[in-house]
């Protein structure tokens, strides 16, 4: 085995190791950590931030990013609690159907008018922002009437566990599934490694583009769900902090930002390690303000890590 196959395999394993480590560590200050009432209490938080980095994850195996992802799931938040009270259920599948439109409108805007998703993304996190204040009046909207369609996710137990985090890790392990064992699911890794390549021979690039972007607002859109459950509300910043966890979770999990490496089994463990390193900065005293600090600098080391700069001419 040569020397960049050992250190490839290394890094592959690395967030496991991580996350061993801080379970043992954040365990040996806090004894009580294991138990079941404190392992729920983790995996309510981490099922929202696992949603947001699946669909994350399916953008950054293109090459691209979306930095929208926390800005939808605010608006779906808002938009559920806009139209519970009249439509009931179907206000779920009208919400799910409008973000993961929202989504696609992103990929158009890259695929077919060539704009950096980058770019893209972060005029569309100001617009879909501009959204939510505009119909919530810039205000957090209660649910009560309807809550009942979508507050069983939030008691529902599978297991003992939150059937929110096992339905999220469940749709992680089917993800996974369709890229490897589905051709066009294999798509995204190859159009990460060589866009160019997999257009010549034959890939419509553009349509996995639009994919992985309308898949993002889809996922986006189950993350409000969670989110509208757990604080009986929407909001139009509800979900706004979740965005650099939600990249810090796919880039941790050992996804490579620069596309092609990686995947939603990876992106599963990130969201742990983050959910997990969450408690770890409570356990030790860090002040919750601070918090984006930590997520800041993670992002910057496991990109540093996981980043191929074979593939980059010039690091910019």
């Amino acid at each position: 085995m040569d020397r960049d196959t050992a250190v490839r395999r290394l890094i592959a394993a690395l967030p496991l190791a991580v996350l061993i480590v801080l379970v043992l560590v954040v365990t040996a200050k806090q004894p009580t950590f294991l138990g079941i009432r404190s392992i729920r209490t983790l995996l309510d938080g981490a099922a929202p931030i696992l949603l947001l980095a699946l669909g994350q994850t399916l953008v950054i195996l293109t090459g691209g990013i979306d930095l929208s992802v926390a800005a939808l799931a605010s608006l779906g938040t808002v938009l559920l609690a806009k139209w519970l009270p009249g439509m009931g259920p179907g206000a779920i599948i009208a919400m799910l159907a409008a973000l993961a439109f929202a989504g696609l409108l992103n990929g158009l805007a890259c695929a077919y008018l060539q704009v950096p998703s980058f770019i893209v993304t972060l005029g569309a996190m100001g617009l879909w922002s501009g959204v939510s204040l505009s119909i919530s009046g810039a205000s957090t909207i209660s649910i009560t009437k309807g809550y009942d369609a979508i507050g069983w996710i939030r008691d529902l137990r599978l297991a003992q566990l939150p059937a929110s985090f096992v339905l999220a890790a469940l749709l992680a392990v089917l993800a996974a599934v369709v890229i490897r064992v589905f051709a066009r699911g294999r798509l995204l890794h190859a159009m990460g490694l060589a866009e160019r390549a997999a257009l010549m021979s034959g890939v419509r690039t553009p349509r996995v583009r639009l994919a992985a972007f309308a898949l993002s607002g889809l996922f986006a859109g189950l993350a409000a769900l969670l989110l509208s459950a757990s604080q009986f509300s929407g909001s139009p910043t509800l979900a706004d902090a979740l965005l650099l966890p939600t990249i810090a979770a796919v880039v941790v999990g050992g996804s490579a930002i620069t596309g092609g490496v990686g995947g939603p089994l990876r992106t599963l463990v990130g969201a742990l390690i983050i959910a997990v390193l969450r408690v770890g900065l409570s356990v030790v005293g860090v002040d919750p303000s601070y918090e984006q600090i930590v997520y800041g600098a993670v992002v910057i080391a496991a990109v540093a890590l996981t980043l191929d700069r074979s593939r980059m001419g010039v690091v910019k």
